[in-house]
């Protein structure tokens, strides 16, 4: 079974909620999930998956616990060749930068070398009060992608 780290970056909790139920998910098929809060460059190990659940903050940012995580990733540019990632985004789509911090970690990643498996999930929390419901339809599509 994979091993999966669940790296969140959130405001409100709403990232951490998803995650938390994901993870719940993940470990109930066998895999091992790992969650971040407070996610480190120099701590994530690039041999697991990362899931990457990401609110937007203000006009487009991301969240302040996310900053660090973003800001290392732009200015060290690793090799994430190896890497294998998802991206759920949360967001609101009465703004023009509806997840706009989900799109913005993803072209990153992307940029640096790593190989996203299956599509971003956009989560528009104005219209889905529970994003863990969207979250978990998503999985079930998602999830066969990791056993490969």
């Amino acid at each position: 079974m994979s091993t999966i780290t669940l790296i969140t970056g959130s405001t409100l909790g709403s990232a951490e909620y998803v995650a938390d139920h994901l993870a719940d998910l993940l470990t109930a098929q066998g895999h091992q999930a790992n969650i971040t809060n407070q996610p480190q460059l120099a701590q994530l190990n690039q041999d697991t998956i990362w899931l990457i659940i990401c609110s937007t903050h203000g006009a487009g940012d991301y969240p302040d616990n996310f900053v660090a995580f973003a800001n290392a990733l732009t200015s060290q540019k690793p090799t994430l060749n190896h890497l294998k990632f998802a991206v759920i985004g949360l967001g609101d789509s009465n703004y023009d930068t509806f997840c706009a911090a989900g799109k913005k970690i993803q072209a990153q990643l992307l940029t640096l070398g790593a190989t996203q498996l299956g599509e971003r999930l956009d989560i528009d929390v104005s219209i889905t009060p529970v994003p863990e419901e969207s979250a978990e339809i998503w999985f079930e599509e998602w999830q066969p992608l990791i056993n490969d």
